[in-house]
């Protein structure tokens, strides 16, 4: 058995720069002749000097709220707001499929087979052709079912798309067909095994921190998990490996650790905020922010794969917060805001990771009426079922969202 995905995986650091920044090259040029943001963000870039990470990152960030921006502002003529070279009708090229992710904001998936990468993952993971996979990530509007089917598909396993939900339904097809491998969050993987499922060997967890507790916990359940850091905007962006020492960067992307909210790269080893360039013909996003934090890792992995690896998540550089595989973050709560703006709120999430509660504090006397449409326009915006609770007195300290849950 072959130990890693391909050669690119451990050819020399020195090579990889050299092929990344060739393609980075050839991807300015594809944005400033085929996408409107790189016709007007880029315009009279001299894609030559871009000849090393320095360069690279004198060029914008990009953020969630510009994307969410542009795309409201060039609906319904263009509605992925020129930031894809693909689309629908006579004019683009095609895409495969289109998601929505809560703003709302909309993410093209191409043609290309495994257009998210996951492939790379799955067989850190230990997948392989034959396999029958669980995949219990959404299949609703957003794309991780998607991401991970693509996956799944590219190495040959078979996907039973669970989707999310329906747990004894999933427990009875778990039952009756006995797949040995989960695509999922890993609080869910932990309600299955708990609730009976015993045929899982193997499992690719994300959407959700993974503590080493939990990890330990599904390996004496008898399952090996690992976990991928992934995106809707940007699909895989790392993953873990068999050396369970950081996040091995994938080959598709180039990654950079830059001053949280700022553009300026930290020093290596140092905290900051995660910017990735996608390397991807179809959705070409340049340098954008995620709004997570990591850290670099220093010194060979042991897995011998050569990229850069990340000591993992670290945080987020915004208010923000995932909760159940789901971003929620400032712009979503001020629209939440914009419909009751007589009333102080916040959104709160409690419990351990990966065990997550969601609730809508709001200042002033209980009001039944109130908290049941406060938790109606929650769960529109974001998609998640939150719990109202009302308090005394909400804190003066402009914190909008409070992740209060232990690591």
């Amino acid at each position: 058995m072959k130990p890693h995905f391909d050669d690119l995986e451990t050819r020399s650091p020195a090579l990889r720069e050299a092929a990344q920044i060739e393609q980075l090259q050839v991807q300015l040029l594809h944005l400033q002749a085929h996408t409107g943001y790189g016709a007007e963000v880029l315009a009279g870039l001299d894609v030559r000097a871009v000849c090393d990470r320095r360069a690279l990152s004198q060029l914008p960030v990009l953020r969630k709220r510009d994307i969410a921006a542009r795309q409201s502002a060039r609906r319904p003529g263009d509605p992925l707001g020129g930031l894809a070279a693909v689309g629908w009708g006579a004019v683009l090229p095609r895409a495969a499929k289109v998601f929505q992710s809560p703003g709302p904001i909309y993410e093209p998936e191409g043609t290309a087979p495994d257009p998210w990468r996951l492939a790379r993952a799955l067989w850190a993971a230990r997948f392989r052709a034959g396999d029958l996979v669980h995949n219990a990530f959404s299949y609703h509007l957003t794309p991780a079912g998607s991401m991970l089917e693509s996956g799944c598909l590219a190495l040959g396993c078979t996907v039973l798309p669970a989707g999310v939900g329906n747990t004894e339904l999933q427990l009875q097809a778990v039952h009756d067909l006995q797949p040995s491998a989960y695509c999922g969050t890993p609080s869910f993987l932990r309600i299955l095994l708990e609730k009976g499922a015993a045929s899982f060997r193997k499992a690719l967890v994300s959407g959700e921190a993974f503590p080493a507790a939990l990890r330990d916990w599904c390996f004496e359940q008898g399952v090996l998990a690992y976990q991928a850091y992934a995106t809707a905007d940007c699909g895989l962006i790392a993953y873990e490996t068999e050396a369970r020492s950081g996040l091995v960067v994938d080959e598709g992307v180039i990654v950079e650790i830059v001053q949280p909210g700022g553009s300026e790269p930290v020093a290596s080893g140092e905290v900051g905020e995660v910017v990735v360039t996608r390397l991807d013909p179809a959705y070409p996003l340049l340098r954008y922010a995620t709004g997570d934090l990591s850290a670099t890792l220093t010194g060979p992995s042991a897995c011998e794969r050569s990229n850069m690896r990340l000591k993992g998540w670290l945080g987020r550089a915004d208010q923000s917060a995932k909760v159940r595989g789901l971003f929620i973050h400032e712009a979503l709560f001020q629209q939440l805001r914009a419909r009751f703006p007589e009333q102080r709120l916040r959104w709160v999430v409690e419990g351990e990771m990966a065990n997550d509660r969601f609730f809508i504090e709001a200042e002033g006397a209980a009001d039944t009426a109130l908290a049941t449409r406060l938790e109606e326009a929650t769960r529109e915006l974001t998609r998640l079922r939150a719990e109202t609770r009302f308090v005394e007195r909400l804190p003066t300290d402009n914190r909008v969202i409070d992740d209060r849950r232990l690591p």
